[in-house]
């Protein structure tokens, strides 16, 4: 009889570490007051003409106060709005075609984040990387036009 209850007290055991141990690894360790964007593809659009596209990962900023839970589970519409927003109004660099115009985006990204979210939440946004389609040279100078340009 006391050899049944060691085994049972054995097999037990032996089941219950990996149990434990699966625990342990399953509990989130995000703590960080902030919500980042799957990377996004924006278009790089000059004179109507679609040139490139830059993959944008964003990174929503939240306040101390704000419920990260809940705002983690609004990731798609804070997305949806960005990739809105660069469709309508392109965030073409004036000097790079290989990255976004930063400024312009994190003032859009940041009203519409304040949309959705409502303005106590949102501390602020930050641009986590940047990767362009292709390589192209940045845009050409507008230099002075020469006299062989010139037609009577």
């Amino acid at each position: 009889m006391l050899r049944r209850r060691l085994i049972a007290i054995a097999f037990a055991t032996l089941c219950a570490g990996p149990a434990l141990a699966a625990e342990e690894k399953a509990a989130p360790k995000d703590v960080g007051q902030y919500v980042d964007l799957s990377p996004v593809a924006l278009p790089i659009v000059v004179d109507g003409k679609l040139i490139n596209y830059v993959f944008v990962s964003v990174r929503v900023v939240l306040t101390t106060s704000a419920n990260t839970a809940k705002l983690r589970e609004r990731e798609p519409y804070f997305r949806d709005a960005l990739v809105r927003a660069g469709h309508r109004t392109p965030f073409t660099s004036p000097k790079d075609y290989m990255s976004v115009d930063a400024a312009r985006l994190q003032a859009t990204m940041m009203r519409e984040a304040v949309a959705i979210a409502g303005p106590k939440d949102i501390k602020a946004i930050t641009i986590t990387s940047q990767a362009p389609k292709r390589r192209i040279a940045p845009p050409k100078a507008a230099g002075p036009r020469g006299a062989a340009e010139i037609r009577p």
